[in-house]
């Protein structure tokens, strides 16, 4: 599933969006310079296209098995999240593109949110969407939606099949895992699965949060909100998906927050990730720039301690068996990321506190386990699965 917000002020575009993926799914974080190509052909996820004779640097939160992405921006600042939408198609949509194959190839093809609807507009409808969406579920297909900000204002894009609609942001918006836009909306959307996505749960919860922010630390807020008390609150069905920060353990649905960023588009800042459950995360500074921490090669759905991904996995999996166990972790978390976005720190500055804090973490020894013993269970499987020790 995923949550994108914008807040557009008198002087800032803010950005933010989860990505929820399977609980396994490693994501990172990635620059990719501007470059001339000759005439030729473009591999994606599950197909080729036409390449573009020039494509622009984009700096990318990617799936580890997909080339397309999660969320990004670009040289030009256009900064985009996408979603699953779940549709009543109208025939004639089906084709190999992804979501996310849309998403990274608008950033590296468009220099405002204007073209960059039209990139994606003109690929759907020449090439279709509907490309395996999962790499645990290669059958899991699904339309999509957008949120595509710029440094002067934000759009939302909505797809079913290649039937599109486009509204303008005014002030503040949010989308999660359903159609919006009215009439578009009533004439395409799936309520059925939509509601199973729990959709306008999170939206009720996200659009608030949106219109309420201030700046870039409310949206990392909103990002990491549970619901309710605070506390993670699971479902047999489809886990903790009832919020925007997910967190899988459900039998129906087993969706988890992989990935997660914030960005003023105006100023070109932005923070990520870079790993799983932003509620167990900090939000780092990064720049549209070579990475200033390590990038090993064969990152994959296979823990390997080499990639900070599945590094923080400890920490994460710690965390939510016992969260009041790291009380001063998350303390120590958020001064770092009130400072860093006070200050202005740059990513050469952040990154290594940000290891040192990743360590200290990683020392916390939790004294239990508070999931209920569903979640609990569902987890020792993906453990298993994913090769990750006890």
């Amino acid at each position: 599933m995923c949550d994108t917000l914008v807040r557009i002020t008198d002087d800032a575009v803010l950005f933010a969006k989860n990505s929820d993926r399977d609980p396994v799914e490693a994501q990172q974080v990635e620059f990719h310079p501007a470059a001339d190509h000759g005439t030729g052909r473009i591999r994606l996820t599950h197909t080729d296209i036409d390449q573009v004779g020039q494509t622009y640097a984009v700096l990318i939160s990617r799936p580890w098995w997909m080339w397309g992405a999660e969320m990004g921006t670009n040289e030009h600042g256009v900064t985009i999240g996408n979603e699953a939408v779940f549709t009543r198609r109208a025939g004639g949509g089906g084709g190999d593109l992804t979501g996310m194959d849309l998403l990274r190839l608008a950033l590296e093809r468009a220099s405002d949110r204007h073209t960059a609807v039209q990139v994606i507009v003109s690929l759907l409808e020449q090439h279709g969407q509907g490309g395996g969406a999962s790499h645990e579920h290669p059958r899991f297909r699904y339309d999509n939606s957008y949120l595509i900000a710029d440094p002067t204002g934000a759009v939302v894009l909505e797809t079913a099949g290649r039937r599109h609609a486009v509204e303008e942001v005014r002030g503040a918006r949010s989308i999660s895992n359903g159609l919006t836009i009215p009439g578009f909306a009533e004439r395409y959307a799936d309520p059925l699965r939509g509601r199973v996505a729990q959709r306008s749960v999170r939206q009720a919860r996200t659009g608030p949060a949106a219109q309420a922010a201030d700046g870039v630390l409310d949206l990392m807020a909103a990002l990491r909100d549970h619901g309710g008390n605070g506390s993670i609150a699971y479902r047999r069905a489809n886990g903790a998906l009832a919020a925007p920060c997910a967190h899988a353990g459900g039998l129906l649905t087993s969706t988890q927050t992989t990935a997660s960023w914030v960005a003023n588009a105006t100023t070109g800042e932005h923070w990520v990730t870079g790993t799983a459950a932003p509620c167990t995360s900090l939000f780092k500074p990064v720049a549209l720039a070579p990475p200033s921490w390590p990038q090993p090669t064969g990152l994959s759905n296979r823990a390997d301690t080499a990639h900070l991904w599945w590094r923080h996995e400890r920490i994460h999996r710690g965390w939510t068996r016992d969260p009041q166990a790291y009380a001063d972790t998350r303390r120590e978390r958020d001064a770092l990321e009130r400072e860093w976005v006070t200050s202005g720190a740059s990513a050469d500055e952040a990154w290594p506190l940000a290891s040192a804090w990743e360590e200290r973490a990683a020392a916390v020894v939790p004294s239990g386990d508070a999931r209920p013993a569903l979640v609990r269970g569902l987890w020792r499987r993906w453990d298993r699965a994913s090769r990750m020790a006890g």
